[in-house]
C-alpha cells in the first residue's frame, strides 16, 4: 500500500550549506515543514542570510558545544544529517549530533548515508561505505528510530566525476561484467525523497531508491543514440584486479582530507561492479508516483551543454 505525504513537522536539517543538503532544505520548505538549519559559529553571514531568506531559522552551534547541540535538537521531530566528510564529520560529528538528540528524546533521525547499500560489502573494502556502516552500528543502539535513504550513486556523476563514459574517446568503462545492473539517482531526486521521508513518521529502516538502473552495456547504447556516434565498451579488468589498483593507488597517494580522491572511486566502483551494493528492494512510490530522472536525462542535457 502506497503511504500519502504526511503533515508537516519540524525538522533540523545539518549539512543545509552543501549541495545535497541545500536541495533537502529547499524541499522541505515546499512541503510546508518547520525547518531549522544547524551552521558552524565561522558560518559566513550572507549565508547565513540565504538560509532565512529561504524559509529556515539557523542555529549556530559547533558539534563539540553539546549544550547547542541540545538546544537546536528541542523540540524536533526529526534530525537530518546532510553532513558530508570522513571520520571527523560521518562517525564524530554525527555521533556528536545523536547524543544530542537522543538526549532531548528528537523521535526520529535521518543519517547521511545517501549511498549504495553498504550492508552488502566486504567489510573494509570501501572507506566511505564503512564510515556509514559504522555509524550505522552506533545509531542502532540508540531508541531513536531511524531511516536510511539508500539511493545507489549520484546520476549526476557519469557526467563528470565518475570517469566510467570517456566521451572524448566513445567509450563506456566496464569491469567484469557488461551487464552488471547499476543504481543511480540525481541529488534533485534523492533530496525531494528524502524531505518527504523527513516527515513520514512511519517510514522503515531502510529506504531504497532508484531514479534508474542502468549497465555499461546500456549507457553505451544510450550515448550512440544521443551523439549518432558509435559508443563501444572498453573491459577495464576484473572487479578484483579494481580493487588491488585502489590499494596500490592509496598506498601511492599522500593522505587526503578529501571525501572522494581518486582511489575511493576505484572502490565505489568496484562495489557497484561486484554486485554487492545493489538495491534490492526499491521503494521509489512511497510518496507517489512521480518521474524520476534517468541517465538518459543527465547525458542529454551534458551533451547540450559540452
Amino acid at each position: 500500500m502506497t503511504a500519502t505525504t504526511p503533515p508537516p513537522g519540524t525538522v533540523l536539517l545539518a549539512g543545509a550549506t552543501g549541495d545535497l543538503g541545500g536541495l533537502i532544505l529547499r524541499n522541505l520548505v515546499v512541503l510546508g515543514a518547520t525547518v531549522r538549519v544547524l551552521t558552524r559559529p565561522e558560518t559566513n553571514t550572507s549565508r547565513i542570510a540565504q538560509l532565512r531568506a529561504q524559509g529556515a531559522e539557523v542555529i549556530q552551534a559547533d558539534y563539540d558545544d553539546s549544550d547547542g547541540l541540545r538546544r537546536a535538537c528541542t523540540d524536533v521531530d526529526c534530525v537530518v544529517s546532510a553532513i558530508n566528510g570522513l571520520d571527523s564529520a560521518i562517525l564524530d560529528g554525527q555521533s556528536r549530533l545523536l547524543e544530542a538528540a537522543a538526549a532531548v528524546g528528537v523521535p526520529r533521525f535521518i543519517p547521511s548515508d545517501f549511498s549504495i547499500d553498504y550492508r552488502g560489502i566486504r567489510p573494509r573494502s570501501n572507506r566511505n561505505l564503512q564510515l556509514r556502516r559504522d555509524f550505522a552500528q552506533r545509531l542502532d543502539a540508540t531508541e531513536i528510530q531511524a531511516t536510511s535513504i539508500l539511493n545507489g550513486a549520484f546520476t549526476d556523476m557519469l557526467s563528470g566525476q565518475a570517469p566510467m563514459i570517456l566521451f572524448s574517446r566513445r567509450r563506456v568503462l566496464f569491469w567484469s561484467d557488461p551487464d552488471q545492473v547499476l543504481d543511480f539517482t540525481t541529488k534533485d531526486d534523492t533530496a525531494t525523497y528524502t524531505a518527504a521521508a523527513a516527515l513520514d513518521e512511519r517510514a522503515p529502516r531502510v529506504l531504497q531508491i532508484a531514479g534508474d538502473k542502468v549497465t555499461a552495456r546500456t549507457l553505451a547504447s544510450t550515448m550512440t543514440d544521443l551523439t549518432g556516434t558509435q559508443f563501444r565498451l572498453l573491459y577495464a579488468g576484473s572487479v578484483g584486479s579494481l580493487t588491488a589498483m585502489s590499494r596500490a593507488v592509496r598506498a601511492l597517494m599522500p593522505a587526503s582530507t578529501e571525501p572522494f580522491p581518486p582511489w575511493q572511486g576505484m572502490q565505489y566502483f568496484a562495489s557497484m561492479f561486484s554486485g554487492d551494493a545493489n538495491l534490492r528492494y526499491v521503494h521509489n512510490d512511497r510518496y507517489g508516483s512521480r518521474k524520476w530522472t534517468t541517465a538518459r536525462d543527465v547525458l542529454e542535457q551534458h551533451r547540450q551543454q559540452s
